[in-house]
């Protein structure tokens, strides 16, 4: 799934039936327990709306009116549309749009890219998570590993900055107390408190968007106590005046009152991390959802930097630790082009009203649920409905994206198949069987992907694999940082079903002691380009009408949307209390929470652990679950920054009043 953790499981499986879903103990991390969202996935496998056989649409647009059809039907409907549209508008006119799904190599980015390719579409610019934090990084450090789950007791002080463990990387948790067991310190900056009171040391409630500028100020006051790793960063690092000319512009004091948090706990923050060591930051995606997110994750990163927090167990940081794994798809398909336009993802309401040129006409969805995890839900809503956009759908459960579609095509989940997964969090790769029989006529991707291709008249080979030559494959190309086993020795343990630990010098890595920044020069790039031509600037996230940050975080019941077809039934607004006094507003109240996009209906749930100013509605909620049909993506604007094109989910700004 898409989580750090990587988890390795055990199922019990009783008659073909799934009953119990578990951790494994023999993976470093999982240590025989997972979370309750994987625990309970077998109800997604057994759910009233799991997708069983392929469906062609025979009522209006988002009526739920199918009928059953073959696989061969619904291929062949796919493939003479597309030639249809191709003809008429272009093949850049059909866009596949997709996210992570189970994160795979085999569901996602491997035979489905060679389709695409192949029929010339247009390529996807996956920006709704993670783009940003990643062109950041890439252009900070490279792809240098960072620091592992299994070293953060070493550490003296670690900053929790934009992460919550407790929803989305659980096995995280264990290790954070035996680092404060160990008498680490603990700060937390998330404008939500979402650890008690003893069990971290400061809650830094920032207003969503600032983060930059705390960051910013730490950095500043470390320059005036002349404390900077000035020997560390002259032989190491570069691009470090244009970050102290930022940090200049932030005294504490602007800090706080743009945060709208105390300067003493930003002084706190800073000193205590200035005089600990090993210290770290577990840097997580939270604040990159804003337009000042790149800038915030750079700033943020480099901390560790200009203190020179490395070269020790226990210090540095951690984001992403995928790029330790390199996977090449030349060595499996060999070179080939793409070059078509790629299409923001972000904007798909505007790209489906008319903003893409030549129009899409035709959109292929898997692994994504856009009609409630895209912005400005209310157009794509209006789009999707149109008769003209021939729209295909292919997943597990009849999603509201699904609802929406021409042609509907059921998957595997990840129990029924084989897949290839690995970390970026834990250190593994892993390869899962299929603990049951596939439910109904539910395919994998990489079969209907080479189904589609061999329709389509390709000629590849790899469109004649099947799963086993695909896994084979799929080793060949992998390169683990440390040491990757022979190919076939790999895709052996793959397919058996078990993980493969990352070989680092001392068993996990260290941060220029072990591992290195993997840029062009070898140095960190404190001012890389990706940052725009304006690094570090701020740009203060306020609107005079509308007064609250809406934040749209991850919740314990889903990943991303997943699950919410069982596992949230009701969405709820959350609210600080004095925020809701204010609008004569109390618990369990019916509120709209609303803005020039839209407004969603709801019930409201009161609670201090959010910062006042800010309201929670949770990510990936179904539009089921409100009481209008309308989730947190209503309200989010589609503006993209400048870093990576993200999205900017925690610009919204809304009004709370009682329905």
């Amino acid at each position: 799934m898409d989580c750090p953790d990587t988890c390795a499981l055990e199922v019990t499986v009783s008659e073909g039936r799934i009953q119990k879903i578990g951790g494994s103990r023999e993976h470093p991390i999982t240590a025989g327990y997972i979370c309750d969202k994987i625990a309970s996935f077998g109800e997604r496998v057994y759910h009233e709306s799991r997708l069983l056989t392929p469906l062609r649409r025979t009522g209006c647009k988002g009526s739920l009116q199918f009928e059953k059809i073959t696989w061969d039907a619904a291929i062949a409907e796919i493939t003479t549309r597309f030639r249809e549209i191709s003809a008429r508008w272009g093949a850049e006119s059909i866009l596949p749009y997709h996210y992570g799904g189970s994160n795979g190599y085999l569901t996602d980015g491997f035979l489905d890219e060679l389709y695409f390719a192949r029929l010339g579409a247009s390529r996807l610019a996956r920006t709704l998570c993670a783009a940003p934090a990643g062109e950041v990084a890439l252009g900070m450090y490279g792809k240098m590993p960072g620091v592992a789950f299994e070293d953060y007791p070493h550490a003296r002080c670690i900053l929790i900055w934009g992460a919550n463990p407790r929803a989305s990387n659980i096995h995280l948790v264990p290790y954070l107390r035996r680092a404060r067991k160990n008498g680490a310190f603990i700060g937390v900056v998330d404008p939500r408190r979402n650890f008690s009171a003893d069990e971290v040391d400061l809650h830094l409630p920032v207003y969503p968007g600032t983060d930059v500028a705390v960051a910013l100020a730490m950095i500043g006051r470390w320059k005036q106590q002349g404390i900077l790793a000035a020997d560390f960063l002259s032989q190491h690092a570069t691009g470090l005046d244009t970050l102290l000319q930022e940090a200049d512009q932030w005294p504490v004091e602007r800090a706080a009152e743009v945060a709208r948090v105390p300067a003493d706990d930003i002084r706190r923050l800073a000193d205590v991390y200035a005089a600990s060591s090993p210290a770290l930051n577990r840097c997580g995606w939270g604040l990159e959802r804003n337009r000042n997110g790149g800038q915030s994750i750079a700033a943020v990163l480099a901390l560790s930097a200009v203190l020179g927090k490395f070269g020790v167990r226990g210090g540095g940081y951690t984001l992403s630790n995928g790029g330790a794994t390199k996977f090449d798809l030349k060595k499996i398909f060999g070179t080939y082009d793409w070059n078509t336009r790629e299409l923001n993802m972000t904007r798909l309401g505007a790209l489906l009203a008319g903003e893409a040129d030549p129009p899409v006409k035709s959109l292929f969805v898997y692994n994504c649920n856009p009609a409630v995890t895209a912005p400005e839900q209310g157009l794509i809503l209006e789009q999707l409905a149109r008769e003209d956009l021939f729209t295909v759908v292919f997943d597990q459960v009849m999603t509201d994206t699904a609802a929406c579609a021409d042609i509907v095509l059921p998957a595997t989940t990840f129990l029924e198949d084989r897949e290839v997964r690995r970390g970026y969090g834990a250190y593994v790769i892993g390869g899962s069987q299929p603990a049951i029989s596939r439910r109904g006529e539910a395919r994998p991707n990489q079969e209907v992907f080479a189904a589609l291709g061999r329709a389509m008249g390709f000629e590849d080979e790899a469109f004649t694999w099947d799963t086993e030559t695909c896994v084979r494959k799929i080793a060949e190309a992998i390169e683990m940082r440390g040491g990757t086993p022979a190919a076939e020795a790999l895709a052996e343990t793959l397919l058996a079903g078990k993980h493969v630990q990352f070989e680092f010098p001392g068993a996990t890595p260290v941060q220029f002691g072990t591992v290195f920044p993997q840029t062009p020069d070898g140095k960190i790039c404190l001012a890389p380009a990706a940052l725009g031509p304006q690094p570090y600037r701020y740009l203060p996230p306020t609107s005079e009408k509308y007064p609250l940050a809406l934040i749209s975080p991850a919740t314990s019941k889903m990943v991303t949307s997943m699950m919410g077809e069982f596992n949230f039934p009701e969405l709820r607004l959350t609210l600080h209390p004095a925020d809701a006094a204010e609008r004569g507003v109390r618990e369990a109240d019916i509120v709209r929470v609303y803005n020039d996009l839209g407004e969603v209906h709801c019930r409201v749930t009161l609670s201090d652990r959010l910062r006042r100013g800010v309201a929670a509605l949770p990510k990936g909620a179904w539009r089921k679950s409100s009481l209008n049909g309308r989730t947190a993506t209503a309200l989010c604007p589609a503006d993209v920054q400048v870093v990576g094109g993200g999205a900017c989910f925690n610009d919204a700004r809304v009004e709370v009043a009682r329905l």
